[in-house]
């Protein structure tokens, strides 16, 4: 019972931390989630808090729970305005545009490093996609003036990519660890089930929920822990069903978000709070799982595979799925320089981890650098950036 009541006296001032750092580290623009990842660091084995955590296991049910929250509060703040501006340059981003730039930082990991190619196209699949949390809060918090269709690929992207990098971490992962690796024609399969199911169970998800909340006549204050329900056994039925509970949530998101009922206004409202609650909970736990003390020997690979992904992957992937739809180049580079990764990206590590592939200590520890170095960089000058290249918003709310 004691242990108990400290577990929760820990969670309780780590919470309280978090959020007073986080408010006094925002007057000079620090992004506010590298300042959660900061106390979860200074609360762990290598800081003053001393609190030794490892378990990996706990981490990923966590994790996705926490991701699963932050996907659909997402989705629930994915307008239909934004889905027209920016769905097929999006979804490109998310597809190829992951694929482009795992396969860049792959084959500069595999010419720098003495790995194989798997552990190098392993290590550019968990830095590729951009952070759904990371873009949408910092983006929001830095009040840069920026088109809305720009805001709008950012965000609609990093809610749609995260299947694509399972996928490709799954793939991976199944390469290192089964005999006889993958075949093309089962990766494909695996692909086309990802994305293919976790949409039929997204959307059909999504109408169900409104379904539901039409014709329950209950108190106000039931629809949110309804709609947590709902999220949650989509993920999980998803999840279970082997196919993409990430996309499957962030569609239910869009569906709910974007349908008329009674619900709409207090579940919205609940979930902005619960989207910030998962968001300190995951990066205070990602801070608690990584140990200082070993990152010193790393920084320099890590710093290069940082290097490599913002300046040469990323640009190229954005320039590359953006030309055919003939977007300006100050556009495609702003959205180049705001593909923050963030907690998804670490989190996909813990996959190779529980897997026991080969150095997949090494690589959660690399990305753990990878992602501090781009909050850190890219998340504190978000606003120069669109400063320097001079964009604005748009002039009337009617612009496209």
């Amino acid at each position: 019972m004691s242990a108990s009541h400290e577990i929760i006296l820990i969670a309780g001032v780590l919470f309280l931390c978090a959020i007073f750092a986080g408010i006094a580290f925002a007057r000079i623009g620090a992004p506010l989630l590298l300042v959660f990842m900061a106390v979860g660091m200074l609360a762990g084995e290598d800081g003053p808090g001393g609190i030794r955590f490892d378990d990996f296991q706990v981490s990923y049910l966590v994790g996705s729970i926490a991701l699963a929250g932050i996907l659909f509060q997402g989705g629930l703040g994915t307008q239909r305005k934004m889905i027209r501006q920016a769905l097929w340059p999006a979804t490109a981003l998310a597809t190829a545009g992951v694929a482009i730039s795992a396969g860049l930082v792959g084959t500069a990991v595999f010419f720098l490093f003495n790995v194989s190619w798997p552990e190098a196209l392993l290590l550019g699949a968990v830095t590729a996609p951009p952070d759904a949390a990371a873009v949408s809060v910092l983006l929001r918090l830095s009040k840069a003036t920026v088109p809305s269709r720009v805001v709008a690929a950012l965000e609609v992207e990093s809610g749609l990519n995260d299947p694509m990098s399972v996928f490709l971490v799954v793939a991976l992962v199944d390469m290192l660890t089964l005999q006889g690796g993958i075949g093309l024609s089962h990766a494909a399969l695996l692909f086309v089930r990802e994305m293919g199911g976790g949409a039929v169970f997204g959307l059909c998800g999504g109408f169900a929920m409104v379904w539901l909340f039409r014709r329950l006549v209950i108190e106000a204050s039931i629809y949110p822990v309804l709609a947590v329900g709902g999220a949650l056994a989509i993920f999980g039925i998803a999840q279970v069903a082997g196919v993409s509970g990430f996309l499957a949530v962030y569609l239910a998101g869009i569906i709910v978000g974007n349908t008329e009922h009674v619900a709409r206004q207090p579940v919205t409202r609940f979930f902005d709070a619960l989207g910030w609650l998962a968001q300190i909970v995951l990066f205070l736990l990602l801070g608690l799982l990584v140990t200082p003390h070993g990152l010193p020997v790393l920084i320099l690979p890590a710093l290069a595979v940082a290097a490599v992904l913002i300046l040469v992957a990323r640009p190229a992937s954005v320039m590359a799925c953006l030309l055919p739809f003939r977007w300006p180049w100050q556009e495609a580079a702003f959205v180049s320089w705001v593909g923050l990764r963030g907690a998804v990206p670490i989190y996909l590590t813990i996959i190779p981890l529980l897997a026991g592939v080969h150095n997949a200590r090494i690589l959660f520890e690399i990305t753990f650098v990878v992602t501090i170095a781009s909050v850190a960089i890219q998340g504190w000058t978000i606003a120069a950036a669109a400063r320097v290249l001079r964009l604005r918003a748009d002039p009337s709310s009617d612009a496209n």
